[in-house]
């Protein structure tokens, strides 16, 4: 047992985590390194845990993991009214309360985003991140991104050929992080692919067919997933295992694969909304810029005028409505292709379902209504 006393003066994140839920697992590994490095460097700081799990036994082998303080299992009200003060909807939930009385509630972004370096938790600290942070990515090139001062080069598809990251300076670049074992992953790399060779046939058509390249940043487990996974590629990689895999992923604040960040020829982040872009364009998505996305969405306005205001589709029985971003569309998950799609939408009003314009599939309504599930 330790005095709540013996906490005071002391920077203290309060964690509620539960053991039952993957990514709390996954931060905790994260967080007990940023813990440890800190307690070993003597830094002021004490985590409490704060149990969100179903029973004692589940909170036992949970906590054995855990190098810091806890409350009680047994102390529900404690936990409520904990839960309850700090407005605690979703885990892991980290928040830092300091010794002058302020609480700072994104802690979990900030351990994933800067590790120990985020410490002491203060907003003079915190801006200064982001100020190198932002002096980073106004000095950023390619090379500095993609190399470490024991590797200049890239794997081809061979696995044998190294390509110098040189060679890839005044080319668009995307940066795929992407992994064989995550299912999402294995569904968009074939549309990636296919892509990937119509942008390279048309720049071809035009005289720059080495104009834009892809580099596989893995997240797979072991060489040998690696291995199979990358064979499957027609592009670049980089090595698996190499440090600066885990570097680019928190430089980008990558939350999720698949991910697709794109380069411009001058080494400047275009967007790390590749993936979206290639779901709602296609081919038609290069070279990423604002003025090519501009116009894009000006063909699409154009397009909208043409398309009917409602329909059926041959997924769903009710009828929907054709909806924009102004008339309550916004970002959505396509219910046909399960992709991400933004701006025009067939919606059905009333329970909410979503399809890409494109993955209408139009049929008679008495058709639909035969439809099972909805």
């Amino acid at each position: 047992q330790v005095k709540i006393s013996d906490l005071e003066g002391k920077a203290i994140g309060l964690y509620f985590s539960a053991n039952w839920y993957p990514p709390c697992r996954n931060f905790n590994k994260v967080l007990i390194g940023v813990y440890e490095q800190l307690k070993s460097n003597g830094s002021n700081f004490e985590i409490v845990f704060v149990s969100s799990d179903e029973d004692l036994s589940a909170f036992n082998s949970y906590r054995e993991s855990m190098p810091w303080l806890s409350i009680p299992f047994s102390d529900l009200e404690t936990k409520k009214a904990l839960n309850r003060k700090f407005e605690v909807e979703g885990i892991p939930y980290l928040i830092i309360l300091q010794p002058d009385g302020s609480t700072l509630h994104d802690g979990v972004e900030l351990i994933y985003r800067y590790g120990i370096e985020a410490f002491p938790f203060t907003e003079e600290k915190l801006e200064e991140l982001r100020r190198e942070e932002r002096m980073k990515h106004e000095s950023q090139t390619l090379t500095n991104l993609l190399t470490n001062p024991g590797r200049d080069y890239l794997l081809d598809q061979t696995m044998t050929r190294k390509v110098p990251v040189d060679s890839l300076i005044g080319k668009t670049v995307g940066l795929y992080f992407s992994a064989q074992w995550c299912f999402p992953c294995a569904k968009f790399t074939p549309k990636l692919i296919s892509i990937y060779h119509k942008i390279k046939q048309s720049l071809e058509g035009k005289g720059g067919g080495e104009d834009f390249e892809i580099v596989f940043v893995s997240n797979d487990r072991d060489q040998s997933s690696f291995d199979s996974y990358y064979g499957t590629m027609p592009w670049l990689a980089l090595p698996f295992g190499d440090p600066i895999i885990r570097t680019l992923a928190k430089y980008f604040d990558v939350q999720g694969i698949p991910c697709l960040i794109i380069i411009d020829p001058d080494g400047k982040t275009v967007t790390k909304q590749g993936r979206n872009l290639i779901n709602l364009y296609q081919e038609n998505a290069y070279p990423f810029t604002c003025a090519k996305l501009e116009l894009l969405e000006k063909e699409m306005e154009e397009e909208a005028k043409r398309l009917p205001r409602s329909n059926y589709h041959a997924g769903h029985r009710h009828e929907l409505t054709l909806v924009s971003e102004g008339n309550g569309g916004g970002p959505f998950i396509c219910c046909d292709c399960d992709e991400q799609g933004s701006g025009w939408a067939y919606q059905c009003l009333g329970c909410g379902y979503e399809v890409h314009p494109r993955c209408m599939r139009a049929v008679d309504p008495a058709t639909a209504a035969s439809v099972q599930h909805t």
